[in-house]
């Protein structure tokens, strides 16, 4: 399976314009989706003189998306790059964003 990765937004009408997803979830605008809870996701790595990992954007995405077990994907998406070192500190992804809510998985149909 292909991995997509897109802007986000609602549309004036409700309906998903855009996404960002790291999994594919079928046709977005059925009018199953709703907008959830802004959250954050991050993947990061400590620096000693030098980095003790590779921090990956779909990681920090898939944490982000990961915080809910109804959502599918984010709206309004914002994406930073961590780069707080100096010999020592940390490097990484952050990924901020509305999560979008699938109303049709098993226990989601009255989440908020």
């Amino acid at each position: 399976m292909d991995t997509f990765i897109w802007p986000v937004r609602f549309g004036s009408s409700g309906q998903i314009e855009q996404r960002v997803q790291t999994n594919e979830f079928g046709d977005i605008n059925a009018g199953k989706f709703t907008k959830g809870v802004r959250v954050i996701g991050e993947d990061r790595y400590p620096v000693v003189i030098i980095p003790f990992g590779l921090p990956n954007i779909k990681t920090a995405m898939d944490n982000a998306i990961q915080k809910d077990h109804c959502a599918v994907g984010l709206s309004d998406v914002v994406m930073s790059q961590l780069n707080h070192s100096f010999l020592f500190g940390a490097i990484g992804y952050r990924v901020e964003g509305d999560l979008i809510i699938d109303n049709t998985l098993p226990g989601c149909a009255n989440h908020i």
